[in-house]
């Protein structure tokens, strides 16, 4: 099984290599086979994008808004157009089922071109009436050259959701993927260039940490937006911060599900599934932490584990597959070393918690979706980031111990509640601490809607207006109509 780019970089519209670059390969994670070799960025490289995306971005800076959106929603239509493609290799990339990646991960890649490509042209600055004759006004203009760096569980929609506001706004990007998952990028680069994008606006980079701090501290560089870990995303920020740039952090969390007694049983259960088993578990919103009222605790628990325990678990190629493996070795070895770690602190292992043997895939890193009951607040499993398929039922009485529960971690990226009683739902939602919240569903992440966190959890916004915003800054103009009143 191969997949195998025609180079590692894409630069200036075209791909180019550098064998002098540290070797990265590719594994498959249902078999362990290397389906790709490629080679990290040297600094060479990493200048080669900068110079191409400096000399690109002026020019494209002043061409109208909706010329640029014009170019967004071509490449959108060729997203969806090649989404069957896309998301095989997206599947042969993270090892994530065909049944997940053909309908999410290049379609929201897609769906952020067109709202972006769109929305571009009627979002500018402001009139300011100063009384009398003078007056003022705003303007929106791009930073420069920005770059993303990505995540290795959304890796094409990650690359979208960066590049679509950064392009419309009028800047260039040089985009780094994962080190685990560098395919698709360099698919959607490609893409691009078909599109129309004038050749050094949407760069890939190649390369583990050292080249994503070479282009984050490069002086031609404006802003750095990172999808990652809490520790990466403090390494990155700081760096950043040391350069004065610009900076949006989308990083981890431990979230929240809050489920009443009069919530309807069946969508909860759904909204928790969706929450810790949807892509293996490897989504940084995921509510892993379940707090389900006492009057529901029960009938909640009994339907979980009858659905639970029909997930497919298989080879990820299969449509009929719902849950694949891990993204590697090292995820894996957390993971199940976490759910050990939840056994010895006290907690009861209700369901899976086994590494299945499948026929064909005996390297594939799989394990089956696990929960855990009779969890405190105080245990690791409820406090730290396992990022795999391992969920924590825990009860509650009452609503203020709820949140109260719910509200004591470091992190702060998203919560959800389920109720029938929706000034309940409003109420509660308030007094959570997180940036993306949802009542009566969860995981949901409409390009519509800003997608972020607080505290620990990140900073700045992704999608939505909120994301064009990130991607600019503002001028104030004060326009005087009359004579310089002076002293002098």
């Amino acid at each position: 099984m191969r997949a195998q780019p025609k180079a590692s970089h894409y630069i200036n519209g075209r791909f180019v290599d550098d064998e002098q670059g540290q070797p990265l390969e590719v594994i498959y994670p249902a078999t362990g086979e290397v389906i790709a070799r490629l080679h990290a960025a040297t600094g060479n490289i990493v200048e080669l994008a900068v110079e191409a995306a400096r000399a690109a971005q002026e020019q494209w800076a002043r061409m109208r808004p909706a010329e640029r959106g014009r170019i967004l929603r071509r490449a959108a239509e060729l997203l969806y157009r090649h989404n069957d493609e896309i998301a095989r290799l997206e599947t042969l990339d993270t090892g994530k089922p065909l049944q997940e990646t053909t309908v999410a991960d290049p379609a929201s890649a897609a769906e952020a071109l067109e709202f972006f490509g769109g929305a571009v042209a009627g979002y500018h600055g402001e009139y300011v009436d100063l009384g009398g004759g003078p007056f003022g006004y705003t303007r929106r203009e791009p930073l420069g050259v920005c770059v993303g760096i990505g995540a290795w569980n959304y890796p094409i929609q990650i690359a979208g959701w960066k590049s679509a506001p950064a392009l419309a706004m009028g800047n260039a990007m040089i985009f780094k993927p994962s080190e685990v998952t560098p395919l698709s990028a360099l698919r959607l680069a490609e893409i691009y260039t078909e599109a129309g994008l004038p050749a050094g606006l949407f760069n890939v980079v190649q390369g583990f940490g050292d080249v994503g701090a070479a282009l984050v501290a490069h002086p031609a560089v404006a802003k750095v937006s990172l999808t990652g870990s809490v520790p990466t995303g403090k390494k990155v920020l700081s760096l950043a911060g040391s350069h004065m740039k610009h900076a949006t952090m989308e990083l981890g969390g431990k979230s929240p599900i809050i489920i009443f007694d009069d919530a309807d049983v069946e969508n909860a259960v759904s909204g928790a599934m969706l929450g810790n088993f949807y892509s293996t578990g490897q989504v940084c919103s995921n509510g892993t932490r379940v707090f389900v009222q006492d009057g529901i605790y029960e009938r909640f628990l009994k339907r979980l584990t009858a659905r639970t325990s029909k997930i497919v678990i298989g080879d990820p190629l299969d449509p009929d597959t719902q849950m694949g493996p891990l993204i590697n070795k090292a995820q894996h070895d957390k993971v199940t070393d976490y759910i050990e770690i939840g056994k010895s602190e006290g907690a009861k292992l209700h369901y899976g918690g086994a590494v299945p043997q499948l026929q064909g895939f005996e390297n594939g890193l799989f394990v089956e979706p696990t929960i855990f009951t009779a969890v405190t607040d105080d245990m690791r499993i409820a406090r730290e980031e396992i990022f795999g398929p391992v969920m924590s039922v825990l009860s509650f009485s009452d609503e203020v111990e709820a949140i109260e529960r719910a509200n004591n971690t470091e992190f702060g990226l998203a919560a959800g509640v389920f109720t029938r009683d929706l000034p309940r739902a409003h109420r509660v939602i308030g007094e959570l601490q997180a940036g993306t919240c949802w009542i009566n569903t969860y995981n949901l992440t409409p390009v519509e809607l800003p997608f972020g966190g607080a505290r620990q959890s990140g900073i700045g916004r992704e999608n939505s207006l909120a994301a064009l915003s990130h991607y600019s800054q503002l001028k104030s103009v004060y326009v005087e109509t009359g004579d310089v009143d002076s002293p002098y």
